[in-house]
């Protein structure tokens, strides 16, 4: 694969986003790639935008995804899928992957600012490829709310046939805790077949 591909892992402190990153950086580096991870904490621990990039291919110079050049931008809150789609394509071949959920920051709590309205006609907007997915449900029947980050890893898994199922599988093994490997390989499948 001569391309790089570049991935927008978003959300809110809490959610796993940057397990997420870890794990597409494994499953990419067990796959033979070159891979590149970069992180912004922000607030993370008291509910604020977190946001990492992962870039992989045969050779990679920088961890950064530009502004108009991600191929993917997985979203673990709508809300933060818009305010990142400034790193979406202009040529609307971004694909979203977004968790159909919304947390409410405390600013909108309090009065303060008011949530986006319309979040998924706006998205549309940036894309001609976006898929909204009840991750938190999914995860929530498996036994397992925290393995929601896990359900979107898989749904991004059926989009990067570069990277085989088992270093996905490999990956959750290297890096999910002992006890948490099996329902978290649930629900990797899961979101694979959800696609």
């Amino acid at each position: 694969m001569d391309k790089t591909i570049s991935i927008v892992v978003c959300g809110v402190g809490g959610q796993g986003i940057l397990l997420s990153s870890d794990l597409i950086s494994i499953a990419a580096l067990e796959s033979g790639f070159d891979v590149k991870k970069s992180e912004v904490h922000g607030m993370a621990q008291r509910g604020g935008a977190v946001i990492s990039f992962v870039r992989f291919g045969k050779k990679v110079y920088s961890p950064l995804v530009e502004e108009g050049t991600a191929d993917f931008i997985l979203a673990f809150e709508k809300a933060e899928a818009l305010r990142n789609s400034r790193y979406a394509k202009v040529s609307k071949d971004t694909i979203y992957i977004v968790n159909d959920l919304e947390i409410i920051p405390t600013s909108v709590s309090l009065g303060y600012s008011k949530y986006p309205q319309e979040i998924e006609k706006k998205i549309n907007e940036f894309s001609k490829k976006v898929y909204f997915v009840n991750a938190l449900s999914i995860a929530k029947e498996l036994g397992e709310p925290r393995a929601a980050n896990v359900v979107l890893i898989g749904v991004l898994s059926k989009f990067i046939e570069e990277i085989p199922n088992e270093m996905w599988i490999k990956a959750i093994r290297m890096r999910v805790p002992k006890k948490a490997i099996e329902v978290n390989i649930k629900a990797f499948e899961k979101g694979k077949s959800l696609v």
